[in-house]
């Protein structure tokens, strides 16, 4: 099936979105070898879906979205996807270590495996890899950067603490 990407400009940077007629295949730090979509003004079923990813993820990067609609395609590996989805379950606003994941996944000593999962993951943000943390409390890696995670894990905690108050 034809993918096509996108480079949005968002308020961390800008992003690779990828997209068949389908869902959203991934979001990406850096451009893939996928075509570029060559407008976002067509009725494509592609360029519906890039317009839906967009608008998502700039209502979640204004801390006014916790939750996503759009239909999710990532691909890999049966592990990463079982990685992926435990990922999905980690509360807006709370994070997770890989070694917690790993139990999720009933296999507690998969701590290394489940952090190069989720380094696979290719839908940052919306499958929330920076909400894994290390067991010692330490962030990690993100292929977005560490400065990215800490402004993601800052502005979920921020959102989460005034909607409590």
């Amino acid at each position: 099936m034809n993918k096509f990407q996108w480079k949005m400009q968002s308020s961390i940077g800008p992003l690779y979105l990828t997209v068949n007629k389908i869902g959203l295949v991934a979001i990406l730090w850096k451009k893939a070898n996928t075509p570029m979509l060559k407008s976002l003004d067509d009725s494509s079923a592609e360029s519906k879906i890039m317009l839906q990813a967009i608008a998502e993820i700039n209502e979640y990067l204004k801390g006014e979205r916790r939750k996503f609609s759009i239909k999710l395609l990532p691909e890999g590996t049966e592990f990463q996807q079982r990685v992926w989805n435990e990922l999905k379950k980690i509360p807006y606003g709370e994070t997770r270590s890989y070694k917690d994941i790993a139990i999720c996944l009933n296999d507690k000593n998969a701590s290394r495996a489940v952090g190069t999962a989720n380094g696979k993951n290719p839908i940052s943000l919306i499958v929330p890899c920076h909400r894994v943390i290390n067991t010692s409390g330490s962030l990690g890696g993100y292929a977005g950067g560490l400065d990215i995670k800490t402004i993601l894990l800052e502005l979920e905690r921020k959102v989460k603490s005034a909607s409590q108050e």
